[in-house]
């Protein structure tokens, strides 16, 4: 069964995404009677990724786009010619889809863990599928 869902997006940063993946996993656990199953959130955009990270603190998620802008800054030898090629190499780095499993009706996170989408260019609309198997 295969979600989509849509958000609007700021210049940058990591929107948490939890809830809606959750509420695709409980449509599912609903129309299928099962309570175990996988769960893959995907992000179909090239400058933008998916990952799972603290959710307690938001100076964590301030930290890594902090980390991500000094591991991958804009540089001038990029030839890209939309001047984008640092949010490439970003979504690369983080990766575009999270795989997670889904046990007892619920997505198996640990006690501090979120879903973000990672927006390395926006703002922007975007979209990201949730697939529950």
């Amino acid at each position: 069964m295969v979600f989509e869902y849509e958000l609007q997006t700021p210049r940058g940063g990591f929107l948490d995404i939890t809830a809606q993946v959750s509420a695709a996993v409980a449509k599912f656990c609903e129309e299928t009677g099962r309570t175990e199953a996988s769960c893959l959130v995907f992000c179909p955009h090239t400058t933008a990724a998916v990952t799972v990270n603290e959710n307690a603190d938001p100076d964590v998620q301030h930290d890594l786009l902090i980390a991500l802008e000094k591991a991958f800054p804009d540089r001038p030898e990029f030839l890209h010619s939309e001047g984008n090629s640092a949010a490439h190499a970003k979504s690369s780095c983080v990766g575009v889809s999270e795989q997670l499993i889904v046990k007892g009706g619920s997505l198996l996170l640990g006690t501090w863990q979120g879903i973000y989408f990672c927006e390395f260019d926006g703002p922007r609309r975007r979209r990201f599928f949730v697939q529950v198997n």
